[in-house]
């Protein structure tokens, strides 16, 4: 029998993969994360929540290693992030030593509170931008 937090995992993700995601991607003031995806090779853009601080973009990620953004990000950490309608290029880091918790007090209160809310397994996201 799958546990509470495999079953919130599930629920979670049907609900950003077919209601929120492709919602939020058309907003044009939506952060978004395009990584590549690791089987397809095809760019894959992701809503995120975070915040720039200097040259680097932070963002603590709802599911750590389960979250397909974060595999892709495995597989080949060049990235794109969308900040303000503007992209900019960098190179993503997992670091899993970093307090998730901790980060996300420094991020967007609304996003943060999601994450939360609905995480089960909190990983900090730094990606270094070059432009």
């Amino acid at each position: 029998m799958p546990g509470r937090a495999d079953r919130k995992h599930r629920l979670v993700t049907r609900f950003q993969r077919y209601v929120a995601n492709p919602l939020n991607r058309r907003l044009p003031w939506q952060t978004l994360l395009e990584t590549t995806g690791r089987t397809s090779g095809l760019p894959r853009r992701t809503p995120v929540g975070g915040r720039r601080v200097g040259d680097s973009f932070w963002l603590v990620s709802e599911f750590g290693l389960r979250s397909h953004y974060v595999r892709n990000i495995q597989a080949d950490p060049a990235v794109r992030v969308r900040i303000a309608g503007r992209w900019h290029h960098g190179t993503a880091r997992l670091l899993p030593d970093d307090d998730p918790v901790a980060r996300l007090r420094a991020l967007p209160r609304f996003n943060s509170a999601a994450v939360r809310a609905f995480g089960t397994q909190l990983l900090t996201v730094r990606v270094d931008l070059t432009d």
